[in-house]
């Protein structure tokens, strides 16, 4: 069962967004996050719906960060 979940941390770096792009996912629902019993600081989503999600999301690029003149 512990492989079967993972932190909102470890789903953002496995998504590659940024914190704010995670908090949005999160926030429209897009996934869904459980309590953590072992440590109630945190906050766990299923890693079956990061890794579906993963050819959906578009990574931020270091290209993509160029600043808009």
């Amino acid at each position: 069962m512990a492989d079967e979940f993972v932190t909102v941390a470890e789903a953002r770096a496995l998504l590659g967004v940024t914190k704010y792009k995670m908090t949005d996912l999160i926030n429209r629902g897009v996934l869904k996050t459980f309590d953590n019993e072992a440590d109630r600081r945190s906050r766990l989503i299923r890693r079956a719906d990061v890794e579906a999600l993963k050819p959906n999301i578009k990574a931020r690029s270091p290209k993509a960060r160029k600043a808009v003149p």
